[in-house]
């Protein structure tokens, strides 16, 4: 009798000790959402997001004007609300209103790139490269070209890590194949660059997750700073909405690493949505933020 007591107890207790295994283990995986512009900012952030779109398809002098007085609208309102707001407002402006701001294609050196864009060589510098849909369960060409402009940068970097993100895409990929999974192989197998320096987010499905997914891997290796790497009609939408998570990222848990620089496989779309980037762009800011985005205010002559 004593000895089944004993059997049961230690088979309890095994149950317990799986359980809290399992528990940690979803904790582990699982990606925490950032959240952080409050329900009366939402408006105002969202008038913030039309204008920065009307600055950028109908550019005036009263761009700059307008963009100053929405931000003040909003510090009036919630200084945390305007944190978030005025990284996304001043990114967004250099990014994509600078007339002056250089994309740096990959021509398959990357010295004078990182050199003229001041890109570290560190440890604490992470690659982000961006995934690409797949087809038939395969890397299109496109998504080659990321990899092989990551890979230049690599090694001109040869300190820094490289973040591959990017989930299982494609309607015909039946055995699961992820675009990070296949880009790790890829620059591993086929352009020399060492398994240990490539970390990988397989669940992403958009830029936005990739942005979230991919701050959670940079904050556990202490990086503070970072270059995306993508196609060049990609380069401008995907660092604005990483600058934007960043912003939540940074409020939610204070840290955010520096975007320094770009680099990009350079390629023209013939989908003509996406040469709209910056609408696309501010849409999936809004849709990170939560708030409605406004059609944005006309121009003033």
């Amino acid at each position: 009798m004593k000895k089944r007591r004993l059997l049961l107890a230690v088979f309890c207790l095994l149950l317990l000790l799986c359980g809290c295994l399992l528990l940690l283990r979803m904790r582990k995986d699982r990606v925490e959402p950032v959240t952080g512009i409050s329900e009366a900012g939402k408006p105002l952030v969202g008038q913030l997001l039309g204008d920065l779109l009307t600055a950028t398809e109908s550019p005036s002098g009263s761009g700059a004007q307008t963009i100053a007085a929405d931000l003040a609208a909003i510090r009036a309102q919630s200084c945390s609300d305007y944190e978030i707001a005025n990284s996304i407002a001043d990114h967004w402006q250099r990014v994509y209103l600078d007339p002056e701001y250089r994309l740096y294609p990959d021509t398959g050196d990357a010295s004078s790139a990182r050199a003229e864009a001041g890109i570290p060589d560190s440890a604490r510098h992470a690659i982000a490269v961006l995934g690409y849909e797949l087809r038939d369960g395969q890397m299109q060409p496109e998504l080659v070209g990321r990899c092989e402009a990551a890979a230049a940068l690599a090694r001109a970097c040869p300190s820094a890590i490289l973040i591959c993100s990017g989930g299982a895409t494609g309607a015909s990929n039946p055995e699961g194949h992820t675009e990070a999974g296949l880009m790790k192989d890829y620059l591993v197998n086929a352009c020399g660059i060492e398994s240990e320096r490539i970390f990988i987010d397989e669940r992403a499905m958009t830029t936005a997750d990739n942005a979230v997914n991919s701050y959670v891997i940079m904050q556990e290796h202490g990086v503070t700073s970072m270059t995306i790497v993508t196609s060049s009609y990609h380069q401008r939408w995907g660092q604005a909405l990483y600058n934007a998570v960043g912003a939540l990222y940074r409020q939610q848990y204070g840290y955010a690493p520096e975007i320094i620089g770009n680099y990009c496989y350079d390629i023209e779309t013939d989908n003509p949505v996406f040469r709209n980037s910056a609408r696309i762009a501010l849409q999936q800011i809004a849709g990170v933020l939560g708030v409605p985005m406004n059609a944005g205010r006309a121009p003033r002559p």
